[in-house]
C-alpha cells in the first residue's frame, strides 16, 4: 500500500489496537503475531528482522514468553494449540511500547510507519486513561475517609466503585470436557 508523504492514514482503529495490548509481567505489551498482522507481514519475517537486529531489542523492549505465559495467553485469546499442524512451534515474543517503536527502524514501509504512529497514540491514550483512573481512585479514597465513618451503606458504594476501577482478571483455564477412560474396553 503506497501512501503519499504527509497523508494521514487511518489504517487501523485504536479500539483494535487496544484489544491487542496485554499486560504480561506487569507491562503493557503487544504480541509478535498481532504486530505482524497489523504490519501485514508474516510473523516469521518480523521475528527474523528482530533477530537480525537483536542489539536494538534489550529485555525491557522485548521478551519471549515462558511456556506458562504462552498457555495462559492462549486460553485468554482462544488461539490454536501449539501442537500438531498449523500451530506455533516456538514461544511468542512480547514487545513493550519501546520495542514497538524500535520496530519502525527495521520495518521501513509506509504502512509500518503509519501503524507505529497509530500504536504509539493508543499507548499514550491508555496511559492517560490509567492516570485519570488513578486520580479518580484518589478522590474516591478521600471521600471514603470523609463519609465512611457516618454511614455503612456509603461504604458498600465505595467498595463497588473500587471494584469497578480494578483491571479485569483473565478467565480461569477451561476444564476439558469428554471421556478420559481407556481406549480398550
Amino acid at each position: 500500500m503506497a501512501l503519499a508523504t504527509g497523508e494521514p492514514a487511518q489504517l487501523i482503529s485504536s479500539d483494535l489496537i487496544e484489544r491487542k495490548i496485554y499486560v504480561i509481567r506487569g507491562q503493557k505489551v503487544m504480541m509478535d503475531a498481532d504486530l505482524a498482522a497489523l504490519y501485514q507481514v508474516p510473523t516469521k519475517s518480523l521475528n527474523l528482522g528482530v533477530r537480525r537486529n537483536k542489539i536494538r531489542f534489550p529485555d525491557d523492549f522485548m521478551f519471549q514468553l515462558t511456556p506458562e505465559e504462552a498457555e495462559a495467553l492462549r486460553f485468554q485469546v482462544e488461539t490454536s494449540s501449539s501442537g500438531g499442524h498449523g500451530g506455533r512451534r516456538y514461544l511468542p515474543y512480547a514487545f513493550t511500547q519501546e520495542g514497538v517503536a524500535m520496530l519502525s527502524s527495521i520495518l521501513r514501509s509506509d504502512r509500518a510507519i503509519q501503524v507505529n504512529i497509530a500504536i504509539m497514540r493508543t499507548f499514550v491514550k491508555l496511559r492517560e486513561i490509567l492516570a485519570s483512573h488513578q486520580d479518580l481512585a484518589g478522590k474516591i479514597e478521600s471521600l471514603e475517609r470523609k463519609y465512611s465513618q457516618h454511614d455503612q451503606q456509603i461504604q458498600v458504594i465505595f467498595d463497588a466503585i473500587k471494584e469497578l476501577l480494578q483491571p479485569p482478571q483473565p478467565p480461569p483455564p477451561r476444564r476439558r470436557i469428554g471421556f478420559a477412560g481407556s481406549a480398550n474396553h
